[in-house]
């Protein structure tokens, strides 16, 4: 890891801030700021069916209030999905995509099918693995269903990576030393669909890599995720950063903070009268 780190904090404006970002933010401004480092912003909003503009906005706005502001430019992501698109093209040029048609029902299917056989489908950190079914089609059924403009998404050919790779990945996570890492057992991961031109995997290893991240912090739900990132760095030859998982922040209730189960943002928390002192205190700052 670098003398003087450059850390990140990147939320998705899916819905408003709450004390789980605020402590994802602190920390990783803390690590950046004791090393005389650099803090980074940057705005994930590749799901355009999800993400909307007033989410953005309310994130700078909820940062500025609680003092952290980045240092440099905020990074939005929807606006670079050519550079996206040229890693993508990258990586298909090396016989590392292909097409794949299949509908998630198509899939669900396919995969309950299997389950019904003696040894049943492999599992992942998402569920059940993708059987690789488009991935057996011929070059030639594959660009017939595109002529005929059939919809399909992009993913990798795990085993060809792997072998592309070469040798064991592992990485740095701070307090542990090097792990090694399973990217197999994401199985053909998705990098690219219909409605999300580039996945979240593909689109937060070139960013860190463009930005300059070289300590990742992020919370420990995330960390699987850092298989697949390694492999995706390793294939395109991008730096690997340090990764620092941090446990998440919990609810009285002892559940995980978010969104979609209603936890209280850090609008209502200002509106109710709380500085932003305490809302710090309050997320570990």
């Amino acid at each position: 890891m670098a003398a003087r780190p450059t850390t990140r904090f990147a939320p998705s404006p899916t819905g408003y801030l709450h004390l789980g970002h605020a402590h994802s933010a602190l920390l990783a401004r803390r690590a950046a700021r004791e090393a005389g480092g650099r803090f980074l912003l940057r705005i994930e909003d590749i799901d355009r069916t999800r993400c909307r503009p007033e989410f953005t906005a309310a994130i700078l706005e909820d940062l500025t209030w609680l003092g952290l502001e980045p240092d440099g430019p905020v990074r939005v992501q929807s606006a670079h999905f050519r550079e996206y698109g040229a890693a993508l093209d990258s990586l298909a040029s090396r016989g590392l995509l292909y097409p794949c048609f299949c509908t998630r029902a198509e899939i669900a299917r396919e995969v309950a099918a299997i389950g019904a056989a003696p040894h049943g489908p492999a599992h992942g950190p998402d569920g059940p693995l993708y059987p690789g079914t488009c991935r057996r089609l011929a070059p030639e059924e594959r660009a017939a269903r595109i002529a005929e403009g059939q919809p399909y998404a992009l993913r990798l050919d795990m085993a060809a990576a792997l072998a592309a790779a070469g040798g064991p990945l592992t990485y740095e996570e701070v307090g542990e030393g090097r792990l090694r890492c399973d990217p197999a057992r994401f199985g053909d991961a998705v990098l690219a669909r219909k409605d999300t031109p580039a996945s979240y995997h593909l689109c937060v290893t070139h960013d860190d890599a463009l930005q300059g991240v070289t300590l990742v912090t992020r919370g420990e739900d995330l960390r699987p995720a850092t298989d697949l990132h390694r492999l995706l760095q390793a294939l395109m030859g991008w730096p690997e950063p340090a990764y620092s998982h941090h446990p998440l922040l919990l609810g009285p209730d002892g559940r995980r903070l978010a969104k979609r189960d209603g936890a209280r943002s850090l609008r209502e928390m200002r509106a109710a009268g709380l500085d932003a002192a305490a809302v710090r205190a309050l997320a570990g700052g």
